[in-house]
Parts: structure tokens; sequence; C-alpha cells
């Protein structure tokens, strides 16, 4: 699948959630930028990542933003958060996927469906992935922690 645009995936999940934000003390906004991972940790296909807020708005910029695979077998690969003391959750907003984790790089993998409404958490010093397993696009709220 072709990689599109920022505007062209915007219009694309904007057809199933609203992409509104209102940052504490400013006016309500949407998208403030779209990175493209392809692939995305060593996964399959394109993963969009809609960052809702700048980069000076919070402690971590990573901490607030939805993870797109538009497409069905879109994945996130196996990967920790570990390096960086970080925890993370993600919120199933729409579609269906396969989340897998593992207790370190060589633990038993768990697989498990997920769809919306899902909430999935893995710690620091696990590993985690996540496909879409169906023709609609599986639209994720990426929620991480860090470390104290």
């Amino acid at each position: 699948m072709p990689v599109l645009e920022a505007n062209q995936v915007i219009e694309r999940v904007s057809q199933y959630i609203d992409l509104s934000v209102i940052p504490f003390g400013k006016d309500k906004r949407t998208v403030v930028r779209v990175d493209t991972r392809q692939p995305m940790y060593g996964g399959n296909g394109v993963v969009y990542l809609l960052q809702m807020f700048d980069a000076d708005e919070l402690i971590n910029n990573r901490i607030g933003c939805f993870m797109v695979f538009l497409n069905k077998h879109d994945q996130a690969g196996f990967h920790d958060h570990g390096p960086r003391g970080e925890e993370e959750l993600y919120v199933v907003m729409h579609g269906e996927g396969e989340y897998a984790d593992k207790a370190g790089a060589d633990g038993e993998v768990r697989t498990h469906k997920i769809t919306k409404g899902n909430i999935t958490a893995v710690s620091n010093d696990g590993f985690h992935s996540v496909q879409n397993t169906s023709n609609e696009p599986l639209i994720i709220f990426v929620i991480t922690t860090n470390k104290a």
C-alpha cells in the first residue's frame, strides 16, 4: 500500500473518530503532526502516529497520540520501553486487531483479540506488538508514562 499524505490520513481517521484536543489553557484544535513508520519496529505495512500535542506541551511528546493501522495486516512489531523507563497503555478507539505481549525478549508470547474499548498495558520490562486483523482501520490512543 502506498504511504498517504498527512491530510489524507487525518481525513480517513476523521470518518471514525473525532480528532479534537483541548490542551490546558489553549483553544480546541486537531492533530499537530502525522509521523509515518514503515515498517514500525520490524512489523508489516505502514503505521501512522497522529501527534495531538506539541513537543513543549507535555513532559513526553509520545504521551498522547493516535496510532493508526489503516490496512489489514499493518503491524507494529515487538518492542519494549525499558531503555526509556516507560510503560504504555493502548486504548482501542475503532477496529479490531491482535495484541501480543511477552515478558522479556525470550518470554512466552501471549496473544489477545482487541476491539473498541479494550485497554492494554505493558510494563517497562515487557515487549508488545499489535496488528490490524480486519478490513476496517485499527485506531488506538497511546498513553505513555515516564519513570519518575
